[in-house]
């Protein structure tokens, strides 16, 4: 198979893996069938949503309710480290764009087992998140259609944006377009109320940060749990880099994802930092409704009407966007791992409108097993995908960290034009990256509330590299 990073077919040995040459992002599409439908107000808004899950409105509240006023601290550190990973991708990025984005940077310069492991443990992440998101809808439409089984809904949500991306790339783009729209606007307006409560402007509010030191403290419960908290903190940043991804399909991928890398900074701080700032601001962290939504809890504060009723509906749109983003990004990696061999090749069907289905209907097919198994055993194997997945991303994070420190030198001595966009502090902010990267990952295998993700995303990991191992020696012999 072709490959967009590589100048040659077929599997070479794994020690050796291919020189970097010109990448052009255009052919490249257009010679695997994609069609490059996504404009620059797609991409932006794809980059703004990224960042915006569920995790922020629901997550973010158990991190606050075991760290204190303190969270925003965890927050901006997880914020830090995200933006320099990010960094990081988007130089690669920019010099050198290719389908499958970080899978073909890692198998190019880390060699083939790396990538494979890094292109599949990506596919199941988000072929999970398929499924924990469209249960995650089911439940909140049940809210208001209670007599409906919850694997019904999460059927019905799941083929209706399946559908939606079997359209085109566009179609995905479109939906993605208005869904981080909604969401932004939300933070927005949140954002809003919050400032004029605390600065006295909102009917009853007394105004001041007080409530940052007024229930124990700033960080009632000790610095490490304000580290600690960390970890799931860099969990909830995730997804920054489907732009990166999507870029294949951009009318112009560099200057897209150029425009987004730059812009993470301001989103990071907006978006998380800001609006947990004022949660723990207005409502105190004590309060048992932190933890099942923060942000309905500042609403309820300030008696905003059908509080709960409209965050409910925030929220929601927010677990269609991850499930909309989740079940394109799949397949995007799916199709990129078919173009070196490292999926089967009848993955690389293109329909007419320049889109994978069978890759795409692949990863549904995934999301539908996991939704029946979070029916039939949702203690059990629904529990089992769930912490099975926890550590991936940290994992692919770790490993676009160390690509950049090799792919960046080998940039500086072959192709030194094709870094416009480069990282800060080179080497030394890079190398302090994947350390800090390795320091989180291992944190995991040690903090008791996130163990069992880490070692059974590490067998996840293992059988990976295993089925990697298998290939490898069928086609030698």
């Amino acid at each position: 198979m072709s490959s967009g990073t590589t100048s040659s077919g077929g599997v070479t040995p794994d020690t050796a893996a291919p020189r970097p040459g010109p990448a052009d992002p255009a052919a490249d599409s257009a010679g695997s069938g994609l069609r490059q439908g996504l404009k620059r107000r797609h991409m932006q808004l794809i980059a703004l949503g990224g960042v915006i899950g569920a995790g922020l409105f629901v997550g973010s509240g158990v991190v606050i309710r075991s760290t204190g006023p303190a969270a925003v601290v965890s927050f901006l550190a997880a914020g830090a480290l995200t933006v320099l990973i990010m960094r990081m991708l988007a130089e690669m990025t920019v010099a050198r764009p290719a389908l499958g984005s970080f899978y073909a940077h890692v198998r190019e310069t880390l060699g083939h087992r790396a990538g494979f492991a890094v292109g599949w443990l990506y596919w199941y992440f988000f072929v999970v998140v398929v499924a924990v998101e469209a249960v995650a809808g089911g439940r909140i439409v049940r809210l208001w259609l209670p007599g409906v089984p919850l694997w019904a809904v999460s059927l019905v949500l799941m083929t209706l944006l399946t559908a939606t991306n079997l359209v085109s790339a566009r179609s995905f783009g479109e939906f993605e377009y208005w869904f981080s729209s909604i969401k932004v606007v939300a933070i927005v307006v949140f954002l809003f109320l919050g400032a004029l409560f605390l600065l006295g402007l909102w009917p009853g509010a007394g105004g001041g940060l007080d409530g940052l030191t007024a229930h124990g403290g700033f960080a009632p419960t000790g610095v490490g749990a304000v580290l600690a908290a960390v970890v799931p903190c860099v969990g909830f940043f995730t997804g920054a880099e489907i732009v990166t991804i999507a870029a294949a399909e951009s009318v112009e991928p560099e200057r897209a994802v150029a425009n987004a890398i730059r812009s993470i900074v301001l989103r990071v701080v907006a978006f998380y930092v800001l609006s947990v700032l004022v949660v723990v601001a207005v409502v105190p962290w004590t309060s048992k409704a932190i933890e099942v939504s923060p942000y309905a809890a500042v609403l309820d504060r300030l008696a905003v009407p059908a509080a709960g009723t409209v965050m409910n509906a925030i929220v929601l749109v927010a677990v269609l966007s991850c499930l909309n983003s989740a079940l394109y990004t799949s397949s995007r990696m799916l199709f990129a791992l078919t173009r070196n061999g490292d999926a089967p090749r009848g993955f690389t069907k293109v329909g007419a409108s320049g889109v994978p289905r069978r890759a795409l209907l692949a990863g549904t097919s995934v999301g539908y097993l996991s939704v029946i198994a979070a029916w039939l055993s949702p203690d059990v194997v629904f529990s089992f995908l769930i912490n099975s997945y926890g550590a991936i991303a940290l994992f692919v994070y770790l490993a676009i960290a160390v690509t950049q420190l090799r792919m960046r030198r080998r940039l500086e001595r072959e192709e030194p034009e094709r870094l416009t966009l480069r990282m800060w502090g080179f080497p030394w902010l890079s190398r302090l990256t994947v350390a800090l990267m390795a320091l989180v990952i291992g944190a995991m295998a040690v903090l008791p509330d996130s163990r069992a993700q880490f070692w059974l995303s590490l067998l996840t990991l293992g059988v990976v590299l295993a089925a990697y191992e298998i290939r490898r020696r069928v086609r030698r012999k």
